[in-house]
């Protein structure tokens, strides 16, 4: 079998970028991620001063009791990087995964919130 062609060790991995959805309301934004394939725990999110990074791999399903000699299909290594306003409160994110989709939810600060203004006569 002709294995020239096959990745090294040394190669480093491609990243895939996953498609993203978000949304916005008063009270914060919710981002909405496609990472088929991906398990909890080979998930690695976190906020890097002011970046959101979403990093992932999609788990292989080998047969059980067999062995890859030969492979055109990779597994998924997922990566994206959001700049986030001041104005989201990075300590309250909520995040779910869930059939292959991420959601997380970044509310606003308090003071970045709108508020009515009660205006007196007189």
């Amino acid at each position: 079998m002709d294995r020239e062609n096959q990745p090294t060790e040394t190669t480093q991995p491609s990243y895939v970028v996953p498609p993203v959805d978000v949304f916005e309301d008063a009270s914060g934004i919710t981002l909405l991620a496609d990472l088929p394939g991906v398990s909890r725990e080979r998930l690695d999110l976190r906020v890097d001063n002011e970046a959101l990074v979403i990093e992932a791999a999609a788990a292989s399903a080998f047969p059980e009791g067999m062995e890859l000699v030969y492979g055109e299909a990779q597994v998924a290594a997922y990566r994206r990087r959001f700049t986030l306003s001041r104005e989201l409160d990075t300590s309250r994110i909520d995040a779910q995964l869930k059939d292959g989709v991420l959601k997380l939810h970044i509310p606003k600060a308090e003071e970045a919130k709108p508020r009515r203004i009660a205006v007196s006569a007189g």
